[in-house]
């Protein structure tokens, strides 16, 4: 209805009501026809209109609807936009279990490539019975909470789901459950973590439970008599020493690999020799090398430079060179050599490129199965001959983090029978050319 005949409506009624309250009778007669005679007038008026003038006032009401459309798509853009931008996968279905909205996470939790799930049953688009069971007894009034949902393609998922049960219009009774909302958490990196945890506290207790069972039993046989024997008591105390020796090392790898995996080893690259850091790695190790009956050589050109953190770049290097000499062959060989991207280029050229360190060996080689996994803690390839021989698992971890953190990569290659060659990748230039 037009804005001015509601008022004109209005006077009238207001009118009306005076007249009614006047004293005299012969007034409110007078009053009344001439409210009468103005309420004829209106309707003679309003039956007279013309339909542009009914389309005028419409138009007139017209920008108050534009705007009500306007708030309500703007509210359905942003609930879109809200439910499109959830890490969680969101997944509604009614009580035929077909799915009446979804986002694009639940859309990675089935790894399907369509835009909507919309119309799809739940059986179409999973036959995980873990995820069917869960909205089951959701749609039955059942909250389902915590429920651990695995899904295999082309990697493997963990999902945390909880389906909660949708209320129908009385909130209860047999229309209690109109739908389900089920909500997919990843949790698959938090679950690996916690793998990587249990096993570090597996691999640590273990470790060092091996040399402090080998300490207590020396020291209970020192105590129950043997210290009288001088002999004895000797070669006790440098089990116990070297028990000990191992153990101080396993905590200092531990706490070198957790800073440096933490980002709190700062490594300050500049241009130096490689050389002669070559030529201290290989002094530091003479005597293991000689007790092993292996050789050492130092192939590294004489003018070979790298931009690295010297004593950063040693320290890898003698764990490379040491785990080749622990698994070499009796009158074996070890080899460190060099090579840039930028030998025989232009200083122009060198944008990009690489320098390589390769420490290489002459053992019996890494069976291929064991090349993926050889940089990860604690992991050996032989875990009885590395603990004969003191190895703890945690050298090439400490290698392949701080080639990292100089911006580099640590390789490796090996032939059964013949060898096993490891190289460090370095950026040819430092970070601030």
């Amino acid at each position: 209805m037009p804005k001015r005949n509601t008022l004109l409506i209005a006077i009238s009624a207001v009118v009306l009501a005076v007249v009614l309250l006047l004293p005299s009778f012969t007034t409110r007669a007078i009053s009344a026809a001439a409210l009468l005679l103005a309420g004829a007038l209106l309707i003679i008026k309003l039956l007279s209109t013309k339909p542009s003038d009914d389309l005028e006032d419409s138009l007139d009401a017209e920008p108050d609807s534009e705007e009500s459309n306007e708030e309500i798509f703007a509210r359905g853009k942003l609930f879109e936009a809200t439910m499109n931008g959830m890490r969680e996968g969101l997944l509604v279905v009614d009580r035929d279990m077909r799915v009446v909205a979804s986002n694009i996470a639940a859309r990675g939790v089935f790894n399907l490539s369509r835009e909507k799930l919309d119309a799809q049953r739940l059986t179409e688009l999973t036959r995980n019975p873990v995820i069917y069971s869960a909205f089951l007894d959701a749609l039955k009034g059942i909250e389902r909470s915590d429920v651990k949902v695995e899904i295999h393609g082309p990697e493997r998922l963990v999902f945390d789901l909880r389906v909660v049960p949708l209320a129908g219009p009385n909130g209860k009774g047999s229309r209690a459950a109109q739908g389900a909302l089920g909500v997919f958490i990843d949790v698959t990196r938090t679950e690996h973590l916690e793998q990587v945890r249990q096993e570090f506290l597996s691999n640590v207790s273990h470790e060092l439970r091996t040399p402090l069972t080998a300490i207590l039993a020396f020291i209970e046989t020192l105590e129950t008599g043997a210290i009288d024997d001088k002999e004895a008591s000797h070669r006790f105390l440098s089990i116990i020493r070297r028990n000990a020796t191992r153990m101080q090392e396993l905590i200092d790898d531990i706490l070198e690999l957790s800073a440096i995996e933490a980002g709190n080893v700062q490594v300050k690259v500049e241009s130096v020799e490689l050389q002669p850091i070559v030529n201290d790695v290989i002094a530091s190790l003479a005597n293991k090398a000689a007790a092993q009956k292996v050789t050492v050589v130092n192939a590294v050109p004489y003018e070979a430079m790298v931009y690295a953190d010297a004593r950063r770049l040693e320290q890898m290097l003698t764990n490379l060179v040491e785990n080749a000499i622990k698994f070499n062959r009796e009158r074996g060989t070890v080899t460190i050599r060099s090579e840039s991207d930028s030998d025989d280029k232009p200083p122009s050229a060198v944008s990009g490129q690489r320098s390589r360190i390769m420490v290489a060996d002459t053992g019996e080689g890494i069976p291929a199965q064991h090349l993926e996994r050889l940089f990860e803690r604690f992991y050996r390839v032989d875990r009885a001959r590395s603990r004969e021989l003191g190895g703890i698992g945690l050298g090439l971890a400490i290698v392949k983090h701080l080639a990292r953190a100089h911006g580099g990569e640590v390789t490796v290659t090996s032939e059964l029978g013949k060898g096993s060659t490891f190289t460090i990748e370095l950026p040819i230039e430092g970070p601030n050319n």
